[in-house]
């Protein structure tokens, strides 16, 4: 197995184009796992709330979200 200094001397000595191409791959790959973790982040914090509203026996209703919005218009708008 190649350690990582050898694999940068080897990058080294590609041709550009075989560079570019390599470099594109590992982007990628990289934004890739990025989503990845994200979507496992978000994923393992759904079900473990799920799993807490369970196990405490919490049931939600419309009633409780009824008065939740601001129903404002916002700032004053000055004309």
């Amino acid at each position: 197995m190649l350690t990582l200094q050898e694999i940068i001397v080897s990058i080294d000595n590609l041709p550009v184009n075989d560079q570019q191409y390599l470099f594109e791959v590992l982007r990628q790959k990289q934004e890739q796992l990025r989503t990845n973790i994200q979507e496992n982040n978000f994923w393992s914090g759904l079900q473990k709330f799920r799993q807490t509203i369970e196990r405490e026996g919490i049931v939600f209703t419309d009633e409780d979200f009824a008065d939740l919005r601001d129903r404002s218009p916002g700032r004053e708008v000055d004309l």
